[in-house]
Formats: C-alpha cells, structure tokens, sequence
C-alpha cells in the first residue's frame, strides 16, 4: 500500500474508534514544514455532524490513533482542526531500494488491468499538412494513452477521419485548378480552396505521372491529393513517435446503413423531423434550449450525424473507456452527441471528452498568424525540424490542455537550463555521467548500499519527491492531465540539482558513495519512467 492508503485506513479506524463516522478520509502533502509531511482536514469536516470543534475531534481522534513506528514519527493537531504527520526518515530511506527493485515498472499499477481503453485523437481530414494546432491534440493523445497503458488498461489509438464531403471536395477541386494552371489553362480556382506550395505539388506530381490526358471533375485529383496528403500525416505523427492502432473513415457508416438505422430510430422517438428544408434533432424534448440541426437545406450532414453512428460504433466494440481529445470549437457539438447516444438507450458514462485549447506560435515575442486554408502556417515537420520532437512534445502538455498554449520558439530553441527540457533532460544525463565517472573509479552501482547515511535535507527532500510518482501517476490516470506529470519531473529534476549543488556523490567515504550512488540510481529510474509516459527521450549525455 502507498504511505497515504496506509494512513487513511489508520485514520479511519482511529476516527472510529473515537467514536466518529468518516466518510472520506483525504490526506494531503503539507505546505509547511511545521505541520510535518502530511495532513488531514478530516476534524473540519465531521465538526458539524458531531457537534464538537475541530480541535477538540483531532486530539480525540490522534488519541485512538495507534502509530506505526516504522513509518510515523509524530502525530500532532494544528488550528483550527488538521491532524499532522511526521514521517520518519528511514521510511523515506527505504524508498531507495524499493525504486531500485522496481526499477521501470515503478509508478504503474494494475487499475485497468484486464479492461480495454479507445483513446480518438488527431483525427484530421486529409486536407493538408498537420500544423501546431494537430500538435497538441497528438500529444495530448498519445500521452494520454501512455498514461493508461501506465495503469495496465489495453489501448487501442484511433485516428477517425473523413474523405468525402465539401471539404475533400474543395480539395480536389483546388489540385484540378493547379493542375491546369501547368498546363497553362485558366481555370477560377474555387472560393474557399486550399492554397499553398502543397496543392502545387500534388498537381506537379500527377502531371508528371499522368500527363495531359485528365479532364475537369477526373476523382483522380481529391484521390491522388488524399492519398499524398494522408501519407505526410502519418509520416509527420511518426516523427512525434505517434503510431495508430487504427484508422476509421467517417464514410463507412454511410456505405453500412449505420446512419440511416440510427436516425430511423431516433425518428421513431418523434425526435427527428423536417423543417425549412433541414432535418433537426429534436433535443428541446431532451432538456435543451433548442433543436439541433442534424442535416443542412444544402443536404450536408452536420458533424452531429456520423458522430453519433461513430461512437454508437465505438460503443458495441466493448471498450471499457472511451476518450475522445478535441479542440475547444468542438465544446457544442459533443453534449449533442452524447444526447443522441442516451436517447437510443446507451450508457454514455464511459466516454471522457477531453477538451484543448489552441496554440499561438510565439518568435522574438510577436504571434506569428497562421490561416490553414491560405497556407499560411507552421507544419508539424517544420516546428519538429527546428526544435525536435522531445521539446515539442514537451511543450505542447506543460501547460493545462484548458489552457491557451503560447509556444515560444525563442525558448524552445535555447540550449540552457531556460528551457525546460533540457533542464529536465539534463538532469538524467547529469546522474549518468556521475555513475560512469564512479565505475571509471572503482564504484559498482550495483554494491550494497546503507541508506541510514542518507540524512542531509536536500538528501531526503529529493527521496520525498521521488517517492510521489507512484502517487502522481495515480492522480494523471484520474484526471488524464499529462501537464501533472511534466510538472512533478520539473520539481525533481530541481530537487536533484539543489541536491548536487549541496552534495558531493564520489567522496573518500565508500560507503557514503555507495548510499548516494544508490539514491541518484533510483532518481534516474523516476526521470526514466516519467519521460517514457510522456513520450520523451532521457539521452545519457548532452
């Protein structure tokens, strides 16, 4: 059991034995080091029901509370109701070598043992080239699919996209327009297409491969777009080490009768009807403010409609978690969605819609402006290209996916300890030059080691912090919030330098080496298996 599962089942019984009824027991790190290690607030939240005040219930409580003098040195009440935790340092000692046996499987755990997870994510149309604001949703995705398959659940990554509709025809239209522009024809390139040197060269490449011979409206022009198009997406995702299980295409449920099935049913629930030439989804009859449309005048489909077959599908495949990543302009388009999915008699509690907010490229201070449909914007590849893909994929999760993301190119280009993972990075690679300097010295990392030595406070400061993971990664697979983990690698990386600064690792003590030599190993281990969830090398030199 993790030290604050151990201590909220003391708690517990020491509250009951006092005489109380908890019915949620939290424990939480303290702020300050004179509540000790940990706290509870839990005489604040049974004064009411009690009719007694908060002290009084803590010293009530901290009475009945038997101590285990392996793991607690001191527990102590604190105004106005909080029971505070002293931790020994030889419990905290010991998480060494509990790293150490653990090794890269420290901070998994079983939670999703034996159960299924569909994480959606990316799911862009082959339109064009995957630019910064695909970023984010591929990592934010991938990342979270690391965190899942962290906690033992079988992920299956879905890329669900669409190669039909004006979209794609606008596509085909804009390489058609090009296309005979080389040949020197005036052709009006459509309102609204796709600009951009890309467009050029698919046109280039069918006229080298095709000749003159194509006539106007030839499929040959969307195909040959999507199918160059759709091979850099999948060629760009794999240079941010994102690999599909799966690719779903938006058309098979209209070719399997999926959509049409769905809104007969909905229509046999009166919730489907006609008005000024549009199909409407009638969600006023589902508590909502107003009816919804599912089908344009234009005879359009909204992305209401093969949404909802989609999940419906999604939904028979027995996944036991359903997560879907979506940027922010989707927050009025999935409740509908959901909706659907109730009204025809489906649970719907096993599908978590993760919302992101969108990306600003950031140079010497100034926005650079970006419009997709006049090619003015910054490819995946390019951002890649100049910063590399650990710093992209750092950067696009160290801040809340319900944050606005300023990416600073400035910074992600700086070799210093400015940059974050480079700090981060650095860090690891710092402690593996230690240890090989060591070996070159005679230290086995691999000798028998007292950590009873380990008692300077950065020492046991930098053990308590990389104790947490497990607890950290516990709280990421709730929230599936992958800034978490990138935050608590950045407070370690700072514990282990303040460490370094403070400590010297070889010294003429053998044994005091070894015993730091150990702890460095077991930081290392904690670095490793963070980056790994976030999809970020640990280089072992820079």
């Amino acid at each position: 059991m993790k030290l604050k599962e151990i201590l909220q089942k003391q708690l517990t019984e020491a509250a009951e034995k006092a005489g109380f009824t908890p019915h949620s027991v939290v424990i939480t790190s303290s702020k300050d080091e004179k509540h000790g290690d940990l706290s509870s607030s839990l005489p604040l939240s049974l004064a009411k029901a009690a009719k007694k005040s908060p002290m009084a219930i803590a010293e009530a409580i901290i009475g009945k509370f038997e101590i285990d003098d392996r793991i607690v040195a001191d527990i102590f009440p604190s105004p106005p109701g909080f029971i505070n935790f002293k931790i020994k340092d030889s419990y905290f000692q010991s998480l060494v070598s509990e790293i150490i046996k653990a090794g890269n499987t420290f901070g998994q755990s079983d939670t999703g043992k034996n159960k299924t997870a569909n994480v959606e994510f990316v799911s862009a149309n082959p339109t064009g080239p995957l630019t910064i604001g695909h970023g984010r949703n591929a990592v934010i995705g991938d990342t979270v699919a690391n965190i899942l398959e962290n906690h033992g659940y079988n992920v299956t990554r879905e890329y669900y996209f669409n190669d039909a509709g004006r979209q794609m025809r606008l596509l085909g239209q804009s390489v058609e327009a090009r296309y005979f522009e080389l040949l020197g024809k005036e052709i009006e390139f459509p309102e609204d297409g796709y600009e951009g040197n890309y467009i050029k060269e698919i046109a280039q490449n069918i006229l080298d491969e095709h000749g003159k011979s194509l006539t106007p409206s030839d499929p040959l022009f969307k195909e040959k777009a999507e199918k160059t198009i759709f091979a850099d997406i999948e060629k760009s995702l794999v240079n941010l080490g994102i690999h599909f299980d799966q690719f779903t295409n938006e058309k098979t449920f209209y070719e399997n009768g999926d959509i049409d099935r769905f809104l007969d049913e909905l229509k046999a629930k009166n919730l489907i009807y006609e008005k000024d030439g549009a199909t409407w989804f009638r969600t006023t009859n589902l508590g909502k403010d107003q009816d919804r449309v599912y089908i344009k005048s234009t005879g359009e489909p909204t992305y209401r409609v093969p949404d909802t077959a989609y999940h419906r599908d999604k939904i028979n495949r027995g996944f036991d978690l359903i997560i879907d990543i979506f940027g922010a302009d989707h927050a009025d388009t999935y409740p509908d969605v959901l909706l659907a999915l109730e009204a025809l008699g489906l649970k719907t509690d096993h599908i978590r819609i993760l919302l992101y907010q969108f990306v600003t490229l950031i140079r010497k201070g100034e926005k650079i402006k970006m419009s997709t449909r006049k090619a003015n914007f910054v490819t995946m590849d390019e951002l890649v290209d100049e910063v590399g893909a650990d710093v992209v994929r750092y950067f696009f999760i160290m801040r809340g996916m319900n944050s606005h993301l300023n990416f600073d190119l400035d910074l992600a280009t700086d070799q210093s300890e400015k940059n974050p993972v480079f700090y981060l990075q650095y860090a690891h690679a710092r402690i593996c030059n230690i240890i090989k300097h060591g070996e070159s010295l005679g230290v086995n990392p691999q000798a028998h080691f007292d950590t009873s030595l380990l008692t300077n406070s950065s020492e046991l400061e930098l053990l308590k912090t990389a104790g947490k993971f497990p607890e950290i990664m516990d709280n990421a697979n709730e929230t599936l919030e992958p800034q978490s983990v990138a935050n608590y690698l950045q407070n370690l990386a700072t514990k282990f330098h303040k460490f370094y600064a403070e400590c010297r690792v070889l010294t003429d003590d053998n044994t005091l080496t070894s015993a730091r030599i150990a702890l460095i190993n077991s930081v290392k281990i904690v670095l490793e298996n963070g980056l790994k969830v976030l999809g970020i090398s640990a280089p072992e030199r820079m």
